[in-house]
């Protein structure tokens, strides 16, 4: 008589799958030796599976709102949560997924990505900026891709290229992220100094002191002053 932790086979009729790559069952599960930590790589699969678009990632609360992934760790709920914690660690280290934190309306959220091209790109996009809030609960964040590149921004905002501008837009392309150029020639726009010098400012001054990443950022009238009179005064022809 089959008790209640026996499986009664697959249904019959139509049944989803869910693709695994096969360097998993060469090279990956070869190394696991922790049962949770395979667990939840399965999971992970299965998971991302389910999704849409070219951005996948999990939260934690995708594992531990799972009522029946987390009994399939531990009866117990606490010890379960245990669990999960250190299966994560360890899928981490071992390089099946990759990890970021970011700071979502006042609390720092942990992200998870499959460490495949996909998401090793995506993980590169959001360390380098290219992200925003999404509004949505499920999916909080998503991808920003720049609409034009640097000399595009300049000619479209400011006018036409010359050589001397064409080299400095070059450097600052290769020390800014597209995101933060972008930003910083809208923060012109608005502030109503279409110049490179006030561009550029606005670019130094988020490097040397940082930058919120917040979509609704917005400079007043004060910070404007700030790159004009201030110690950025150097780089604005007036």
């Amino acid at each position: 008589m089959a008790s209640d932790k026996d499986f009664t086979g697959f249904a019959p009729g139509k049944v989803r799958f869910t693709r695994i790559p096969a360097p998993f069952f060469n090279e990956l599960l070869p190394l696991i030796d922790d049962l949770n930590e395979l667990k939840l790589t399965l999971y992970v699969f299965w998971q991302l599976e389910q999704m849409e678009g070219e951005f996948r990632y999990l939260q934690l609360s995708d594992f531990d709102e799972d009522e029946t992934f987390m009994a399939s760790l531990s009866d117990s709920p606490d010890k379960a949560v245990d669990l999960l914690d250190s299966a994560l660690s360890s899928a981490v280290s071992r390089g099946t997924l990759l990890t970021i934190a970011i700071e979502l309306e006042g609390k720092m959220q942990s992200f998870y990505l499959l460490n495949s091209a996909r998401g090793r790109e995506a993980m590169t996009q959001i360390e380098g900026g290219l992200w925003r809030p999404s509004g949505e609960h499920r999916f909080p964040i998503e991808l920003i891709q720049s609409s034009e590149n640097i000399f595009g921004l300049y000619e479209s905002n400011i006018g036409p290229l010359t050589p001397i501008i064409a080299d400095a837009l070059k450097q600052a392309e290769d020390e800014f992220s597209p995101l933060w150029i972008e930003e910083a020639f809208r923060v012109a726009v608005e502030n109503n100094v279409r110049k490179w010098s006030y561009v550029q400012a606005i670019l130094v001054r988020w490097q040397e002191e940082g930058r919120d990443e917040r979509s609704n950022q917005r400079d007043s009238e004060k910070d404007r002053r700030k790159y004009i009179e201030g110690r950025f005064s150097d780089f604005i022809q007036h």
